[in-house]
């Protein structure tokens, strides 16, 4: 067991501060790796902050974690020291449940361990994440990052880039279909990259008029103003899928009046109660509402890969470890293109 630096909070109304946590040591297929950078997700300010009414204290965020291996465990095969690599959501499950067994890890129907505030079967108390030094992961539970992409912006996709890559994939965004991507934020700038990647005509469905020409650079076919009732009219029945990003209740009737016959919106963004939508919404043309919560470790490296073969990698701000109170203050207020990404550096320098 060792003893490291990291920043997290005792309280829901606390600031996140320096302190230590323990990590335990190595087993014969567990990765030791040396975190490098940490992305910020709204997941971690949730979770700090007790907004899910379940938290842990202390609170040691962070799920979208780059480092470098600096150990491995005796039965490792798959990495080496020096190897740069990610870990995301998950560091653990069952691994042998009917979803386990279909690669479904995020849905293991024993309990995924989640890499924060999750109960940590090998210490006894809860998992602490990526605002730290160091953590150890079993090997299963370890992802390989592309050489040729800038390790700083791998980060997000360790959980903002499967989050959307999954759904956009499992429904096949590809060329011949239209994909509307509502919200652009930290997930809704990763699908339009990867809906564009993909082949899909894309569409950026946003209420913000100057929000166009940033979509269009990510790689937008161009951009509906949800508030513009003359370009929603003429969109109205022809897309064949949204991935639906906004992270807070509201109303889905207008967009459902978007799809196509047979059309899908995915929700990604609001985990809290929704709106009522009229059911007529839906029969009238065969329409789905669907989520998706982020992958599978096999789907999460093909994401990987696939951001290694188109170049893709999250617009980020890279900030100081000492900087993370102002940075949640700023995500709330949607004030960063597109994620906050933590220098890890500047906790070890302390």
């Amino acid at each position: 067991m060792s003893i490291v630096k990291a920043y997290g909070t005792h309280s829901p109304k606390a600031d996140l501060l320096q302190m230590t946590i323990e990590r335990r040591a190595i087993l014969p297929k567990d990765v030791k790796v040396k975190i490098t950078y940490s992305g910020i997700c709204h997941s971690d300010i949730h979770t700090a902050r007790n907004d899910w009414k379940g938290s842990k204290y202390p609170v040691v965020p962070g799920h979208e974690i780059v480092g470098e291996v600096v150990e491995v465990g005796a039965e490792v095969t798959r990495f080496k020291v020096g190897d740069t690599v990610g870990v995301g959501v998950l560091v653990d499950s069952c691994k042998d449940c009917r979803s386990c067994n279909k690669d479904l890890e995020q849905f293991c129907l024993n309990g995924a361990t989640f890499t924060y505030n999750s109960h940590d079967p090998h210490l006894g108390t809860q998992t602490y994440g990526g605002y730290s030094e160091t953590i150890v992961v079993d090997e299963h539970f370890v992802l390989q990052v592309p050489d040729n992409l800038n390790p700083a912006g791998v980060a997000p996709l360790l959980c903002a880039g499967i989050t959307t890559y999954s759904p956009l994939a499992h429904w096949k965004a590809e060329p011949g279909k239209k994909v509307g991507v509502i919200g652009l934020g930290g997930l809704g700038h990763m699908g339009i990259k990867f809906s564009h990647a993909m082949g899909a005509e894309t569409i950026m469905i946003t209420r913000s008029p100057g929000k166009g020409e940033d979509a269009k650079a990510l790689g937008a076919d161009g951009v509906l103003i949800s508030t513009d009732h003359e370009a929603v009219k003429a969109h109205m029945g022809t897309f064949d899928i949204l991935l639906n990003t906004i992270p807070v209740a509201h109303e889905m009737d207008p967009y459902l009046a978007l799809l196509a016959v047979d059309g899908i919106m995915i929700m990604v963004g609001a985990i809290e109660p929704l709106k009522p939508f009229h059911g007529g919404s839906i029969i009238g043309g065969r329409k789905t509402i669907a989520g998706s919560m982020i992958g599978g470790l096999k789907e999460t490296q093909e994401m990987l890969d696939f951001c290694g073969q188109h170049n893709i990698v999250s617009d980020i701000e890279l900030i100081q470890m000492q900087e993370v109170n102002q940075a949640y203050e700023r995500v709330i207020k949607g004030d960063v293109k597109y994620r906050f990404v933590i220098d890890m550096d500047s906790l070890r320098n302390t």
